[in-house]
């Protein structure tokens, strides 16, 4: 291979940013990819190939399924990278799995073009038992896991650890309203119905817009900021803002909110928080409390049901409740026929 990739972003001739691997099958995947998903997922998609790219120092066009399966080995055994949440070592298997949607992605796409005779991603492995299907075993296998929580005292704690009352309306929007980070950085003046109680997340997961409502206290902490805190002079419609330092009034950044929700739970002498377990917590407590799935869904913003559906089983009482409805209506069953039982043999 004559090109060393390297993930570059430059400007196109409209003064547009784009990314560039420096080969022109992959910079044109990369163009076809940014003309119709978010600029994380482009990023994500440029980082998985400079990486398989480096990894398997080929052409496109001479890549081998046994490139892709060494690939993945590779990966899984990788000893420099060590997992925060296990603390095991190589890569974690939805970010393999991740990687080679990518991988996949690219080929499909030069196939499409006839610039490659085939996707030498396969689909799955074969079974020694052919299923229906014919799906075969799939490459990874990733883990359906549970995520992580806050218990209420643990938030109350988070909330009292916020120094700003931008701050605390940050979390709030999250553990309050379920809106994930980039759509809590996203939000703009304009989209605050205080009257309403709501908010209008115009820049959710996919492009896809909703309107959530959201507590009072979310609106009364972001109506103390924005009365004490936010620079008058901003020039920005964002509504969340640096406050302090050089960039004084700018939208305030994705590490920008990072760092403040580290702080805060240092403070606090937390374990964990993320932004995204805020948001677990949030419809993790509206199921402890009866709203529905479909509620939930929508305020989610989930485009399948399924991904709400962990919910249930983060809810403490929702299995334990169904088990006791189902384990008294046996034993039931199982007494009357013990009467009956008893009545015969009397007779």
């Amino acid at each position: 291979m004559t090109w060393l990739p390297v993930l570059i972003r430059e400007a196109d001739r409209g003064g547009r940013p784009v990314l560039r691997l420096g080969h022109r099958q992959l910079d044109r995947y990369l163009e076809f990819v940014a003309a119709r998903a978010r600029p994380n997922t482009v990023l994500a998609t440029g980082y998985d190939l400079k990486v398989f790219f480096s990894v398997v120092p080929k052409e496109p066009a001479e890549v081998t399924t046994a490139d892709v399966l060494e690939f993945i080995t590779t990966q899984r055994g990788d000893r420099e990278v060590v997992r925060l949440a296990d603390g095991e070592s190589g890569l974690s298997a939805r970010t393999i799995q991740r990687r080679l949607s990518s991988i996949s992605g690219l080929f499909g796409f030069l196939l499409a073009c006839g610039e490659v005779a085939a996707n030498p991603v396969p689909r799955g492995l074969s079974n020694r038992k052919r299923s229906r299907t014919d799906r075969g075993t799939p490459l990874v296998r990733t883990p359906r896991t549970l995520p992580k929580i806050l218990e209420p005292a643990e938030i109350d704690e988070l909330v009292a650890a916020c120094r700003r009352w931008r701050d605390r309306a940050m979390v709030e929007a999250m553990v309050l309203g379920g809106l994930r980070r980039m759509e809590v950085l996203g939000l703009c003046l304009e989209d605050l119905n205080f009257a309403e109680r709501r908010v209008f997340v115009a820049e959710g997961k996919g492009g896809h817009q909703r309107i959530v409502p959201i507590s009072v206290r979310f609106f009364n902490s972001v109506a103390a900021y924005l009365n004490s805190e936010r620079p008058k002079n901003s020039s920005t419609d964002r509504l969340f803002v640096v406050l302090k330092g050089p960039n004084t009034g700018k939208a305030l950044s994705a590490k920008g909110l990072d760092q403040l929700i580290v702080s805060a739970r240092q403070r606090a002498g937390l374990a964990h928080c993320t932004c995204h377990e805020l948001r677990h917590t949030c419809f993790t407590r509206l199921r402890e409390a009866g709203m529905s799935l479909e509620a939930i869904q929508a305020q989610a913003g989930h485009r399948s049901i399924e991904s709400t559906r962990i919910y249930l089983h983060l809810a403490n009482d929702w299995l334990a409740e169904e088990y006791l409805r189902a384990s008294d209506a046996i034993d039931a069953v199982r007494f009357a026929d013990d009467v009956v039982a008893a009545a015969e043999r009397l007779s």
